[in-house]
């Protein structure tokens, strides 16, 4: 693996923008911490960090949505990362392409592709099924 500029993370984190190869739509924006930028280079699917759940995660590993990361972009400040992306399925977990599917006035300028209480429904299954 080649070497690395020195990213400047911000409270351990560096936002993270994705970007569709294709048809260069903005996908997502997400935070990622150094092992999910490390383990993104190194398996080529993007990892990320979750502020929320306080841990990794590699997208899709609950979805199937994954994004094969095909270039790695850093902003001048090295304060922000550009992933360049193949999407498979949907990148927002509400089940549109991209995360940026409503406008500021809330009207919903997108397709919904999937219907998330059907896809993610197999992760609250397992939850309950592992209580009892």
């Amino acid at each position: 693996m080649h070497s690395m500029l020195t990213l400047n993370y911000t409270d351990g984190l560096i936002p993270v923008v994705v970007q569709d190869a294709e048809t260069r739509d903005v996908l997502m924006v997400a935070y990622a911490n150094a092992e999910a930028v490390e383990l993104t280079r190194q398996t080529g699917y993007a990892h990320y960090f979750s502020r929320s759940r306080k841990k990794l995660w590699k997208k899709g590993e609950e979805s199937g949505h994954f994004q094969r990361v095909l270039r790695i972009l850093v902003d001048c400040d090295e304060d922000c990362l550009l992933y360049v992306i193949d999407q498979s399925g949907a990148a927002c977990h509400m089940g549109y392409r991209s995360c940026f599917f409503r406008t500021i006035e809330g009207s919903v300028v997108a397709e919904r592709i999937f219907n998330p209480e059907t896809v993610y429904a197999k992760k609250k299954s397992i939850k309950s099924k592992s209580r009892h």
